[in-house]
This record gives C-alpha cells, structure tokens and sequence, in this order.
C-alpha cells in the first residue's frame, strides 16, 4: 500500500490508504482575510500564531501555510511564518505557495520533511518545482490541470496527473511521494462534480497508486449552508478512497464527517479516537465524584 510520510522535527504524519483521514488546516492564508493579509505585512504574526494553536486544538493533523499577499516580500513572509508555526505547535506542514522563490524559501527554514503545495502539469512548473522538492526531500501536491486549464473531463485531468507522477519519477521522486489534487468543482455550477470526482478518486488509487487531497469547501461554493454539503463531500469522498484534504477543522461538521467515515471504513479500530473526542463525562454523584452512579453507589452498599 501507499504511505506518504510528512514530518516536523518531532512529529510524523502517514498519509495512507489504509490510515486514518488526515485533515489539512486550511486557515493560515491571508487570501480573502484582509486583517491577516495586513498584520502579516505589518510584521504582525498573532493572528498566525493563533490559527495554528486553534486548527490543531480542533484536530487538525498538518496545517497548510500560504503568504500570498499581493505586492509582499511572499518568500520573507512565508519563511517567517514557517518558522512562527513551528515553534508553536510541532505537527507537518504544507508549504503552499504558486511562487518557487517562495516555496524555496520555505522549504530552506523547515524542520522535517514538509508536504509542498503545489505543482501542476505545466512544463515550466515541472521543471522548475520539482527539482526542487528533490533537493529538499519533499513531497508534493500535484494538481491535474496543465497549459489548457482545468479540464471538465476527469479522464483528461487522470491523464494530467499520471504525467506528473511520470516527470516527478525522473527526477527521483516516487509514487509515494506524490499526493494529488483531483480539483474538486463547485456541485451548484456543475452538477455532475461530485459524481466526476469520486470516480476520479478510485482511479488514481486503483491505477495510478497515490495519495489524493483536495481544497475541500470548493464543492460547496455559492450553496447555502455549506458546512454541511462539505461533510457530506468528505464521507462520500474518504469511501472513494480519498487520504486527506485541505479544510477547516474548525467545523465540527466536518471533524465528525471525517472521523466518522474512518470508523466506517474500519480506519478507526475499535472506534478508539471517536470514543475518546465524543464519550460524554461521567455524570457527577451526590457525594462529588464523577463515575458513581446510582447502581454502583447501590452494590457497594450491599457488599458492605
């Protein structure tokens, strides 16, 4: 089976067939967020620091850290917030940037072995990210859109993506270092995209052999409650062999969709981590301690 191993200086993350889902956290990323796009340039990286120690207090395996800011030093930038993430928390991290300056500068401050996100089919991005990610001993995101964009064809995006497995071979990276992302569209714009991508999902693990992930809420884009179109997404997905995804952990919808989905997929043994995020406290006795209930307070007193 196919194990893609992400670390930081302390901590390991196998994304699997076999394994439990890893969730990416989405939330570092100044795109849209105009307050953290300004800190950010301002020097300020609380904010930062504050959505790290929250995505993985939600149960966030990785987290993705993007400083995408127009007209910013993005390579200074997102150095810097590599080395601020992982000096508060010690999970992998994907380092998410369309710029290869910025992806080089964040690979040159990382401790471990970082996930990078990303490279596509264009033969300037194969020639220029991939060596790259075989200097510093990466794996990487690869995309399955080339020179003509994205394709509505899954077996035209399937062929994209068999090309960067095939490329990043040459240049000595295998398999299993290669998680790719389906792109999963918007199910409001075009109905059958679900449906598109769960065959697409079966086929790069079936065929092709490797980890997949995705930007998770693309699905939901422009649909009313979207929390929970995008559960439904993930459990749906995870059975079509999905290994992860880059989302928010800081909904709960989609913490328990996932995790759920483990259990059914028998990722979970016993339904272990379940038990330990969902069992409810111990009711309380009237004497204060928790545990006691009524029957064991009563068998207790009969013994005696």
């Amino acid at each position: 089976m196919t194990d893609t191993v992400i670390s930081s200086a302390k901590r390991e993350v196998v994304i699997g067939f076999d394994r439990p889902f890893v969730i990416i956290g989405e939330r570092i990323n100044p795109t849209g967020r105009k307050i953290l796009a300004a800190e950010m340039v301002a020097g300020d990286f609380s904010r930062v620091s504050a959505d790290a120690l929250a995505q993985v207090e939600a149960g966030a395996h990785m987290l993705d850290v993007n400083a995408g800011i127009p007209l910013a030093d993005e390579p200074a930038l997102l150095a810097r917030a590599i080395e601020l993430v992982q000096s508060v928390t010690d999970v992998p991290l994907s380092i998410d940037s369309s710029i290869v300056a910025a992806l080089e500068a964040g690979l040159a401050v990382y401790k471990g072995k970082a996930l990078v996100n990303s490279v596509t089919g264009e033969e300037d991005r194969l020639e220029t990210v991939l060596p790259l990610v075989k200097k510093y001993g990466a794996a990487v995101v690869a995309i399955s859109n080339d020179e003509t964009g994205i394709s509505q064809d899954p077996d035209v995006r399937f062929a994209v993506a068999k090309k960067i497995v095939e490329r990043a071979a040459d240049y000595g990276i295998p398999a299993c270092d290669i998680v790719v992302d389906p792109l999963v569209m918007p199910i409001g714009a075009i109905n059958q995209a679900g449906v598109q991508v769960m065959a697409l999902v079966h086929r790069l693990r079936t065929e092709l052999k490797v980890n997949t992930t995705c930007g998770a809420s693309n699905v939901s884009f422009g649909l009313p409650e979207r929390n929970g179109i995008n559960a439904a997404f993930l459990t749906m997905a995870i059975g079509a062999g999905m290994t992860s995804a880059i989302t928010n952990p800081l909904h709960e919808e989609v913490i328990r969709a996932t995790m759920g989905a483990d259990v059914m997929m028998g990722h979970d043994p016993d339904c272990a981590r379940w038990i330990r995020k969902f069992r409810a406290e111990p009711p309380v006795g009237a004497d204060g301690e928790a545990g006691r209930g009524r029957r064991e307070v009563g068998r207790r007193r009969r013994a005696a």
